[in-house]
């Protein structure tokens, strides 16, 4: 640093006249920006490799020029270069590349041309009476004398104004070079014209000129040409290249040849043979290289045109060293030994060139059918006997760069957006993340399968499900670490021994491989997350208690309010009150997110389906809906839901009639006439419909409902993914709705089942009304029975009348059931009647059915309906 302080002040000092030790000021100003101009690293280096090929293109150009000494000198010297180093070489050489003129014609000082001769002192100076000012050509005017005012553009800190008292030595006077005449080629590369026998040696030799050709002999149609077998040989040569000749002619992608040309030592009929042959390697040849030409869309296909190049540069590189030994001294030419090592260097591209007219024109169709295909002939290859190690290659090639989108969809969950044959598609019309994992990516899994090779379908659903689980885990914020990825490797493991896998497992075992590794380290993470961070186990606890009856003590508060509601013929169905008491009554378990709790109704009149309203099925108007956080809801789906309220309604549509049975059979005061015949079937009836009752539904809590949540907890424990965690619950719950005789299958028992529930109520309402007739309520009451049993037959809303009477009248049945036309007994005894045949008709039903499925449950169920049936006639 102190060398080039020193020289820095020496340039300041030189150049701006201005000592460091004066002016401090502007001088250290000067200097600071000398040092920033000449600080290292402000300039680029030179580049080396424009360097290097500067050289190789001076070496070229001393080759075309017939310097071949200037070529050898140079090379030598970059040769012996390479053995010192030094970082400026590259500078250095740059410099003398710049500083050359014309080195191949003035490599030696005795070449350049003499300078001219300087002109004389008096023309080379100007002197001041030369110029005439009032010439009208001059080119001044007088207004170059006037003063400048340099003031407003002048600064301490401009370096400008130093160069003004500068005077610089006058550079040397460069020879002009004419850019056009830069190059002239020397003589000495063109053949002089005066050695006639060599030219026409020369020209004789080019045996397809027309003149070369002998003269057609009258008579016949047909001039034959007698060429060497030398000429034939290297013709054939470059046709195998694919280059242009005159012996074969290419005709709408054939190959034909001129049977004009005649070898003097082989008959016509051997010739044509052989060249056939050439010619059908030859046109195999040309639809590689017509392939290789077409463009290429699929990332596969494009390393696939790759690994057809580099072999076809490989033949010919083969065919250029046959032509070299044809050329070398005492060398043998036979068309015989060259078809033979033809074939020995097309085999594979023979092979790959039926693999290409196989694809045909499909491809944007089939676009995994070269993968395919390439795959079936390896495994073909390899059942013959054969060497496989170059399609194999091949073959690893292409489907690395295939794997590349497998690899990017499994670790991150993103899919290439190049990549138009993948076999995995986002939805464009996706919805919200409760539907993310089934809705949100499509997997081409159709019976054609044209977007997945046939020889990887059995491991493409789990490739699926792991890039859903990488999308899932993204969603959720808990993305792994997965920098490090195995890659598919096939040509390290084939055929390093004589007992390598064959090539079907080989490509199994390494496809596994690549899809174990990211599935198994995804499912699991995911499978932490649901069960720890998103509250699976949680949530279907809660749906157990809002939907199956997990506590009765809380479904009973909730019940009691909506079955009192509809006996007083109040607004039963109020979304926002049922609301209110749903979330009051489940307040006391922790579990249940209150907030996800909503009752809806279906808002619609009962007539307009002509639904009765006291039958059971007016349950099914309205559902309660638990709404799970959105990566349970991927699991536990919308048709589950369904299906949750399904079972709910069933068993609420039981509690209510076992509710109105039990509250009749608990009122007060009741008086009863003798036991008689009628009575006693009457309290028979009631105990059988409350026996009915019980049975039915300790059936489908207690054993049902019971059981298959424990199958359920037991199958979720042992599952490892998403998808096995969906059909877990799917099965779970299409077991549990065929066992509530919910499934389609069962309708007719259900439909049983529900009119057994509706005479129950009916049961109830019939005793209700008996009870006001005989005179247990005071007869005060019964004037109004009639006044509101008119108000209703003219139409009058029940909840419009005063909240006296309905405090005296709490039962709406009241108004609907009349004794006029059919007495109370024969309605009790068409009820019995109508019962026994429904019990006798489930219970049959579940027989049937136990017979066809083999489930021992629907043979208990039937055995604890039907034990009491027909014990009173």
């Amino acid at each position: 640093m102190g060398e080039l302080a020193e020289l820095t002040d020496q340039l300041v000092t030189a150049v701006a006249k201005l000592s460091p030790n004066k002016d401090s000021s502007r001088a250290q100003n000067m200097r600071r920006r000398v040092e920033r101009v000449l600080r290292p690293g402000s300039h680029g280096r030179t580049d080396q490799f424009l360097v290097a090929r500067q050289l190789e293109g001076l070496q070229e150009k001393f080759e075309v020029v017939d310097r071949s000494d200037l070529t050898q000198a140079l090379r030598s010297r970059l040769l012996e270069l390479e053995g010192y180093s030094n970082d400026w070489y590259p500078e250095i050489l740059s410099l003398m590349l710049q500083l050359s003129n014309r080195p191949a014609i003035f490599s030696k000082i005795e070449n350049l041309p003499k300078r001219a001769t300087a002109p004389a002192q008096d023309d080379a100076l100007l002197s001041w009476s030369k110029l005439n000012a009032d010439t009208q050509d001059t080119t001044f005017n007088d207004d170059i004398w006037e003063e400048v005012d340099f003031a407003a553009g002048s600064s301490d800190d401009d370096f400008s104004s130093v160069a003004s008292d500068v005077s610089l030595p006058p550079s040397p006077q460069q020879p002009s070079i004419d850019l056009e005449t830069e190059y002239v080629v020397p003589g000495n590369v063109f053949v002089s014209g005066d050695d006639e026998k060599f030219i026409t040696s020369i020209e004789k030799a080019q045996f397809w000129r027309p003149e070369n050709k002998a003269p057609t002999p009258k008579g016949k149609e047909i001039a034959y040409q007698t060429i060497t077998e030398l000429q034939l040989a290297r013709e054939t040569l470059f046709m195998l290249q694919g280059l242009p000749t005159s012996i074969f002619w290419r005709l709408d992608d054939e190959i034909t040849v001129d049977g004009t040309y005649r070898l003097r030592h082989c008959s016509s009929n051997a010739l044509s043979a052989l060249l056939q042959s050439f010619t059908e390697i030859g046109c195999q040849i040309d639809a590689l290289r017509r392939f290789t030409n077409a463009s290429q869309t699929i990332p596969y296909m494009q390393t696939f045109c790759r690994g057809i190049e580099e072999r076809l540069l490989e033949f010919d590189a083969n065919l250029s060293q046959v032509q070299v030994s044809f050329l070398s001294a005492g060398s043998t030419v036979s068309l015989i030994q060259l078809l033979n090592d033809v074939r020995q260097y097309s085999r594979h591209l023979l092979q790959l060139s039926d693999l290409v007219s196989r694809l045909g024109r499909h491809i944007d169709t089939q676009p995994m059918s070269c993968l395919d295909l390439l795959y079936d002939s390896i495994c073909l290859q390899e059942a013959l006997g054969n060497d496989t190690t170059t399609l194999v290659a091949l073959f690893s090639a292409c489907f690395r760069t295939y794997s590349r989108s497998i690899k990017l969809w499994m670790s991150t969950g993103h899919l290439d957006s190049q990549d138009c044959a993948f076999f995995v598609r986002a939805n464009p019309e996706h919805g919200e993340l409760r539907t993310l994992w089934h809705d949100w990516y499509i997997l081409d899994d159709g019976t054609r399968r044209q977007e997945v090779p046939s020889f990887l379908e059995n491991g493409i659903h789990k490739v699926f499900t792991a890039g859903k689980n990488m999308v899932f885990l993204r969603h959720l914020n808990a993305l792994p670490d997965l920098s490090e990825h195995p890659d598919l490797v096939l040509d390290e493991l084939y055929p390093n021994s004589s007992l390598s896998l064959p090539f079907p497992a080989l490509v199994e075992s390494a496809f596994d491989r690549l899809v174990d590794a990211n599935h198994s380290l995804s499912a699991g993470l995911l499978r932490t997350e649901l069960d720890e961070q998103c509250g699976l186990w949680d949530s279907l606890d809660a749906l157990q208690y809002v939907y199956l009856g997990g506590d009765l003590s809380i479904l009973g508060a909730i019940d009691t309010k909506i079955f009192e509601l509809m006996d007083r013929g109040r607004s039963w169905d109020d979304k926002f009150l049922l609301t209110e008491v749903t979330r009051s009554a489940f307040s006391v378990m922790p579990t249940i997110d209150l907030s996800r709790i909503v009752v809806r109704s279906a808002g619609t009149r009962l007539s307009d389906y002509n639904i009765p309203n006291r039958s059971v099925q007016v349950l099914g108007s309205i559902s309660i809906d638990y709404i799970l956080p959105w990566p349970v809801a991927n699991i536990i789906t919308q048709d589950a839901i369904q299906s949750y309220q399904r079972i709910s309604t069933f068993l609420r549509q039981i509690r209510r009639a076992k509710y109105a049975l039990v509250k009749e059979r608990m009122r007060d005061a009741r008086k009863t006439t003798a036991e008689d015949e009628n009575e006693t079937l009457i309290y028979a009836l009631h105990h059988d419909l409350l026996s009915f009752l019980n049975s039915i539904y300790s059936h489908l809590t207690y054993l049902v409902i019971s059981t298959s949540n424990q199958s359920l907890h037991s199958a979720l424990s042992d599952v490892e993914d998403v998808d096995s965690m969906i059909d877990a619950h799917q099965a779970y719950m299409a077991s549990l709705e065929d066992q509530c005789l919910l499934s389609e299958n069962l309708s007719p028992i259900h439909d049983a089942v529900i009119a057994l529930l509706d005479i129950g109520v009916h049961f109830a309402d019939l005793q209700a009304v008996r009870a006001f007739e005989e005179g247990l309520i005071d007869p005060d009451d019964t004037r109004n029975i009639e006044t509101l049993r008119q108000k209703r037959a003219a139409g009058y809303d029940s909840d419009s009348d005063s909240d006296e009477e309905n405090d005296q009248i709490d039962h709406e049945q009241t108004l609907t059931i009349s004794f006029r036309d059919s007495s109370y007994e024969d309605q009790m005894r068409n009820l019995k009647q109508r019962y026994d045949y429904l019990v006798s008709f489930v219970a049959d039903g579940l027989k049937g059915v136990a017979r066809a499925d083999g489930l021992p449950g629907w043979n208990i169920l039937a055995d604890r309906l039907e034990w009491r049936t027909g014990w009173l006639r």
